[in-house]
């Protein structure tokens, strides 16, 4: 029985997928740029031409060229209310081309932006959304956390306000708590007393609808490793690497042993950072180490004792 012209060309679309050539049935299927054409380099038989070209239809060679000739907006984001569709008026009074504009145009730009701020948002739950991710934006930029975190947490502001679970609780709560459980989720050291010092409500409030928003999300989080945050805390105490890469050491050997277990994280990692500069015969003051990881002197006092005697260390003299 003879095979139908539908069969037929499925079999050749067959054979050019796996990069066999349909007719002579060799490994030779080679692209030709120039042309834009797929051929057979045995036989000659031309697979496909005048492929679709995606790309824009301009050249650019650096990236001036690059932003003058692109005429696309940027990307969606969840940061903003509108995911960034909208248009924007600049506040900058120049035309397109750059020119400063006439005086009597100043009022009409005021005006105009003004009524373009009002049709943005359409009803109270969009400019509550649009307060709430201004506000993730002002603590990102205070904690100076990187971009994906404030996508991260803008998502699970989102999430909470499609579950409803904001009724009965501060909008900035729930900001401030989304953007503590992102930087959780994405792994950037940033502890309560930090968050909280860049928010407008309380420690207590920020915890209570940070393990609210947890539970009801179904938020799986790891507990913090104080290691995290050695880094950080190294460089601004400008200390050596001997005395970064010992304190991870001793953190490390102790976390093993669950001495960390009910501690805070910050404080353990700047006892582990005050103890590995005693180990080196480096000198750093407990006062700077405690204000630096935002504890107590007494804190970082009795913590690397712990440590010292769980590794079995005694510290030059």
């Amino acid at each position: 029985m003879t095979r139908s012209i539908t069969d037929h060309a499925r079999s050749d679309s067959q054979a050019t997928e796996s990069g066999r050539c349909p007719d002579c049935e060799t490994d030779t299927i080679v692209q030709d740029p120039d042309r834009g054409e797929r051929v057979c380099r045995e036989c000659g038989l031309v697979l496909s031409e005048d492929p679709i070209d995606y790309g824009p239809e301009w050249r650019a060679f650096n990236a001036e060229e690059h932003d003058q000739l692109s005429r696309v907006g940027a990307p969606l984001t969840q940061s903003m209310h509108d995911r960034g569709l909208t248009t924007t008026i600049d506040w900058r009074n120049r035309d397109a081309n750059g020119h400063s504009m006439s005086a009597d145009k100043h009022g009409q730009l005021h005006r105009l932006r003004v009524w373009q701020e009002r049709i943005r948002t359409k009803n109270a739950g969009e400019r509550n959304l649009k307060y709430a991710l201004s506000e993730i934006d002002r603590m990102v930029s205070a904690l100076g956390v990187p971009t994906p975190v404030k996508e991260t947490a803008s998502v699970i502001y989102r999430q909470a306000l499609e579950r409803d679970l904001i009724r009965g609780r501060s909008i900035e709560g729930v900001a401030t708590s989304s953007l503590y459980t992102a930087c959780r989720k994405e792994g950037i050291p940033r502890s309560l007393e930090e968050v909280t010092a860049v928010s407008r409500v309380d420690q207590r409030e920020i915890g209570r609808t940070y393990r609210y928003i947890a539970d009801e999300l179904d938020i799986n989080l790891e507990p913090t490793n104080p290691r995290q945050f050695v880094p950080r805390f190294c460089s601004e105490l400008d200390v050596g690497k001997e005395v970064e890469a010992k304190a991870i050491e001793i953190i490390d050997q102790t976390t093993e042993q669950g001495l960390h277990s009910g501690k805070s994280p910050t404080g353990y990692a700047a006892a582990a950072i005050y103890a590995a500069g005693l180990l080196c015969e480096e000198t750093i003051p407990q006062r700077a180490v405690a204000d630096t990881a935002q504890t107590t002197v007494v804190t970082v006092r009795n913590r690397y004792r712990e440590q010292l005697e769980a590794i079995d260390q005694v510290p030059a003299t």
